[in-house]
């Protein structure tokens, strides 16, 4: 999963937590400066397409070469193992031979990881068997169906990709419209403000679905391999920490009744405000600072939330691993802050 937070470095010294000449400095994401974007956009892009040709690249698969695999996999694989797979694909060929139009489309759909390598081996093997011209046929005709139906698959899928990709584009365009060099923090304190303001639209709107956060994900994880694009790594990450944000404030638990839940209504102010502010808002807030929440309260509640989260979202959605680590995220500065305050190393 990819990181939404930069690594921070070692909080300042105590002396300094609390001068108004200097607003943790020490915190702040450095200034970076990065060639203009659409370039990696468009290589990411590029490359999530070379991924998804791998899957159609397995529908074409010599008889020969097929034969040759079978027997490898027959001498490498243990043989129960490798009884049990047979059994799983022959009964899926079976399903597949004995469905209608309709419902071959619908079982190709719900099987579609099915379709490896394994897969097309066995059918190629029982066509091989058959004893029949008229049942050959019927097996060539069948792989032929599910070829044209995993290939409209992939072909949407690019479509998702490419929708994804545009919509990424045009709510970082603020920041990257019209400059040859790209700046991280930026220049026009206004260009993250509509940034934000586009990321709530979009989210309003049902646009950031997991297609556009799985597409984020794999771009931010790719700046992180790469490791010379620390500005678009910072710029993604920021993407992904606004939109965790706008989700989680959307729902508030700080009222019970009549009764303020104080520890309640003081991480919704730290979910609806920017990184770059949580140091300050902790350190006013927290009783090991000059506030009135205990270190404790406050992970009670942040563990109540993720709690919350976890039931409301999809498991194993990307949303779900977003919004849980923005609000980890969270935790983990509030822990940092108490042991530098507390003199733990």
């Amino acid at each position: 999963m990819a990181i939404l937070f930069v690594v921070q470095p070692k909080f300042p010294l105590v002396s300094s937590l609390f001068s108004s000449s200097s607003h943790y400095q020490g915190w702040r994401v450095r200034p970076f400066t990065v060639q203009k974007l659409n370039p990696s956009l468009s290589k990411s892009l590029t490359e999530s397409k070379k991924r998804l040709s791998n899957v159609a690249s397995l529908l074409v698969i010599w008889e020969l070469e097929l034969v040759r695999r079978t027997l490898i996999c027959a001498v490498n694989q243990d043989p129960e193992e490798s009884f049990k797979k047979t059994v799983e694909v022959d009964r899926l060929i079976d399903m597949l031979r004995d469905a209608n139009p309709r419902e071959l489309q619908k079982l190709v759909v719900e099987n579609v990881l099915a379709f490896n390598e394994g897969f097309w081996i066995r059918l190629a093997a029982r066509t091989d068997t058959c004893k029949s011209e008229d049942d050959k046929k019927d097996y060539e005709e069948l792989a032929i169906s599910v070829m044209s139906i995993v290939d409209c698959l992939v072909h949407k899928t690019n479509e998702k990709i490419e929708s994804a990709t545009d919509i990424l584009k045009e709510i970082l365009k603020p920041i990257v419209d019209g400059e040859e060099e790209i700046h991280w923090p930026p220049t026009d304190p206004e260009a993250l403000k509509l940034m934000e303001k586009d990321i709530i639209q979009r989210e309003q709107e049902g646009q950031l679905d997991e297609g556009f956060l799985a597409e984020v994900s794999a771009q931010l994880r790719q700046a992180k391999e790469d490791g010379d694009k620390p500005g678009l790594e910072a710029m993604l990450q920021k993407v992904l920490q606004l939109y965790a944000s706008s989700i989680l404030s959307k729902r508030s638990y700080a009222k019970k009744g009549e009764e303020v839940l104080k520890a309640e209504q003081f991480l919704e102010t730290i979910i609806k405000a920017p990184e770059e502010e949580w140091n300050k808002l902790l350190l006013d807030g927290m009783t090991v600072g000059k506030g009135e929440i205990s270190p404790e309260e406050l992970y009670a509640v942040i563990k109540k939330r993720i709690e919350r989260t976890l039931i409301r979202t999809e498991g194993g959605s990307y949303q779900q691993r977003i919004l849980t680590e923005y609000l980890k995220g969270i935790q983990s500065r509030a822990e940092e802050i108490v042991q530098v305050l507390q003199g733990k190393p």
